[in-house]
């Protein structure tokens, strides 16, 4: 199998603020990254049924409500994880902090976004195929990318090879840019 990342692309709704191209409109595999070095390094890959834009319409509402992590891009530059805001679980007092917090929090997410650099890949919409993508992509990413490793968001909900019932499949990976920590072949 071939997967061709294509991109840099804008976060949809910031392509001004980026100077880059919006995102095609057709569903795959995408990758969260920021400038590094003399490429890009990878926070996240997601995985889509959808067109990759409407799935990012989500993401947009979840960083801009604190759900989502928020980062210092500035830092992410020099291959280190700064967190501002750290989302995902919510208590009482966290949601006080938020709220206090918000307009720099705001700003700080619209940054993140306008930072982003996408790259994604038309691989169809097989939901097995972009599970075993999506999960071979972040485990290869906690464990191998190193020194980048601590860059990802953990805890996600992933979905890899199932070893007893499923062949492994050899992915080719082609880009046209550097992806630190991302192989050149992977078994998914």
């Amino acid at each position: 199998m071939d997967i061709k990342w294509r991109g840099p692309y804008a976060w949809p709704k910031f392509e001004t603020e980026s100077n880059l191209p919006a995102i095609p409109k057709h569903p795959g595999v995408y990758l969260l990254t920021s400038i590094y070095e003399n490429g890009y390094i990878i926070y996240a890959a997601g995985i889509t049924r959808r067109p990759i834009p409407q799935r990012f319409r989500e993401h947009t509402r979840k960083y801009l409500s604190g759900d989502y992590t928020i980062l210092d891009m500035d830092a992410m530059k020099h291959g280190v994880r700064k967190e501002i805001w750290h989302g995902w679980s919510w208590t009482p007092d966290k949601r006080k902090e938020y709220e206090h917090r918000k307009s720099e929090l705001l700003e700080a997410a619209r940054k993140q976004l306008a930072a982003f650099s996408i790259f994604v890949a038309d691989v169809g919409i097989e939901p097995r195929i972009l599970e075993r993508i999506e999960a071979t992509i972040m485990y290869t990413l906690y464990e191998n990318a190193h020194p980048f490793c601590d860059i990802p968001d953990r805890g996600m909900q992933l979905s890899p090879r199932w070893k007893m019932m499923e062949s492994p499949i050899t992915a080719f990976i082609h880009s046209s840019v550097e992806l630190y920590g991302l192989p050149k072949q992977l078994e998914i």
